[in-house]
């Protein structure tokens, strides 16, 4: 798999407002993919966070009211947790969104994909920053076995360094391999 590749089939339009939300509050995060491998960049959340405490998931947070959109939200919230700054010519395109079960969050996954990236270093809100082989990491993809957690969208795990990654993050990961094997 290679980055040239990965981004011919991960590139489209960005849209980056969602309309009528309904009864969730908007979110969004940044897929960062980089280098010959290539890898994906994610991160576990602290056990004392109020919201999806000690789960593995990308940089990103709600929708601030002084962002102006959702890239802008997922940008910056990319620099803050791990001091990575992207451009937003450097964005290539979004998925799908996703909602939380438990938290009310509508989320809007957007992806950049750069040859490299400097040394990152985590805030408050990030506890570890994994930089995760896709490939390989891709091919851990299960179904969720807990029923409780289907009640939303059909629910899928991912497995890295023996910590399961489910919930949003895992759907988020489930569209990027469903468009790598389109």
């Amino acid at each position: 798999m290679l980055l040239d590749d990965l981004k011919s089939r991960l590139s489209n339009s960005v849209n980056s407002t969602i309309k009528n939300p309904g009864k969730y509050s908007l979110a969004s995060i940044l897929v960062v993919i980089y280098g010959n491998e290539p890898i994906v960049v994610m991160t576990e959340k602290p056990k004392h966070m109020k919201f999806h405490a000690g789960e593995i998931s990308f940089p990103g947070g709600k929708l601030d009211s002084n962002d102006s959109d959702l890239l802008e939200t997922a940008l910056r919230e990319t620099s803050e947790e791990i001091g990575l700054s992207i451009s937003k010519e450097q964005v290539i395109g979004q998925l799908e969104p996703v909602i939380t079960l438990n938290s009310g969050f509508l989320i809007l996954p957007f992806i950049s994909i750069v040859d490299k990236i400097p040394a990152l270093s985590a805030n408050a809100e990030v506890e570890k920053i994994f930089h995760i082989p896709l490939e390989s990491f891709l091919k851990t993809e299960a179904r969720d076995p807990d029923p409780s957690h289907n009640l939303i969208q059909e629910m899928y795990t991912f497995e890295y360094e023996n910590q399961i990654v489910w919930g949003a993050s895992a759907r988020i990961l489930k569209q990027i391999q469903d468009c790598l094997k389109s």
